[in-house]
């Protein structure tokens, strides 16, 4: 949630926020009266308190005479009493749908707009002359690597299987990520895949996009889609030391998304799928060292697409293609040759106090003052670069060029089809 002082001191700041995400600004307008409302309440709730208190002690100096008439009174009173808590619960309720309704403040500098209002940022590494390229899925399946019939057979459509070496790619990327994420003073974690319904709701993932998500009716939990979620949910409840720096994590795990109104939109193949692995760091800093931290996210981001020499850019997304918990994002994507542009790899998204606040992750100031933390994250890997890399090191005869950093974990420099490969 965004901090609702925030809101009262400063409503216009918060009403742009909403046109640059193409929102409603009217929703400020409703959560200020649900402010207002639910501050009136309190008071109500309070005075009502105060006078049921000092009426009780008026009822123990009474005389016996007076006493009936006073307990009728002190009965009434707590009626309304009952009635103002009820109120007050109530206008609690309220404000919290309307705060909730709210996404995070778009920082100042992010373009507005939609999907296709993004900014380049910058350009790197060359496109490669391929003539007549293969896509990853035909390469994939002539290298005996990625099996799309299998996976549909098994589990249903975007499912599919990695086999040999497209199993040992897929590890040895997510093996160099955690290797990059180790050095860099992160934590490495392997998550649950399956949080409750608070923890989900307190990233801001079951808001305009609760579709994408899968969800365990008996169980009432939910699959995740990104480690960030229960990385989130890690620290809830606590109030954190950070004297000595941010907490950085890097979550490893399998990751779910049903992918729904994506139909015909890179279905071919492993760029959209509904199940896929992942690298993920999450960051717990003081508000204040946000924005520095969300620049080394980038450039970790950067150092591994250089590691697996894909040419990239870097664009700063528009306000409209922001999930509702970040304030500004920047994503990487990668050069697909088959499709003549360019396709987003990873993103780093600097969340602010929007999801310490709901799950109520503080730190201490220098005051010894909780104080709520900000949260940041970004994708070190994740299976969908198998397509990049494939694409964009492939050779005239069918093989693909290895990376020369992922040589150690795949155990070749070079794939080539099944006939003139070791089984």
């Amino acid at each position: 949630m965004i901090d609702l002082r925030v809101v009262r001191e400063d409503p216009d700041a918060v009403r742009q926020s909403q046109r640059t995400r193409g929102e409603d600004p009217s929703l400020v307008d409703a959560l200020l009266e649900a402010d207002a409302a639910r501050r009136a309440a309190v008071s109500a709730a309070d005075n009502l308190r105060a006078e049921h208190k000092a009426f009780g002690k008026k009822i123990g100096k009474a005389s016996p005479e007076e006493r009936p008439e006073l307990l009728a009174t002190a009965s009434a009173l707590a009626a309304r009493v009952k009635e103002a808590e009820a109120a007050q619960n109530a206008a609690d309720a309220a404000l919290d749908t309307a705060h909730r309704a709210i996404s995070n403040i778009v920082q100042e500098g992010a373009p507005a707009g939609g999907e296709d209002d993004f900014v380049t940022l910058e350009t790197i590494g060359e496109i490669p002359t391929i003539e007549n390229p293969k896509d990853h899925l035909e390469l994939g399946e002539a290298l005996g690597i990625i099996d799309m019939e299998r996976g549909a057979k098994v589990s249903g459509a975007r499912f599919y299987f990695l086999t040999g070496y497209g199993a040992l790619l897929q590890l040895g990327l997510l093996q160099l990520a955690a290797q990059k994420a180790v050095s860099n003073g992160f934590t490495m974690v392997i998550p649950p895949v399956l949080v409750r319904p608070e923890i989900m709701a307190g990233t801001g993932f079951l808001g305009a996009h609760s579709s994408e998500i899968y969800h365990l009716d008996d169980d009432d939990l939910y699959l995740v889609g990104t480690s960030e979620v229960p990385l989130a949910g890690y620290h809830s409840g606590e109030i954190l030391d950070l004297n000595g720096g941010p907490k950085r994590y890097a979550g490893w795990s399998s990751c779910f998304r049903r992918e729904a109104g994506s139909y015909g939109k890179d279905t071919r193949g492993i760029i959209r799928v509904h199940q896929f692995d992942k690298v993920e760091m999450f960051v717990y800093t003081r508000p204040e060292d946000a924005d520095a931290e969300h620049q080394r996210l980038l450039g970790w981001e950067k150092e591994m697409l250089a590691a697996v020499e894909l040419p990239y850019r870097v664009i700063d997304t528009a306000g409209g293609d922001l999930g509702s918990s970040a304030a500004r994002k920047f994503d990487c994507e990668a050069w697909l040759p088959t499709q003549n542009t360019y396709r987003e790899l990873t993103s780093t998204s600097n969340c602010t106090t929007f999801q310490a606040r709901r799950l109520g992750v503080r730190y201490r100031d220098e005051n010894g003052k909780p104080q709520t933390a900000a949260t940041l994250n970004g994708t070190l890997a994740t299976t969908r670069w198998i397509s990049a890399i494939l694409e964009n090191h492939q050779q005239p005869d069918g093989s693909v060029r290895i990376p020369e950093a992922l040589v150690p974990f795949v155990g070749t420099d070079v794939l080539r089809p099944p006939a003139t490969t070791r089984p």
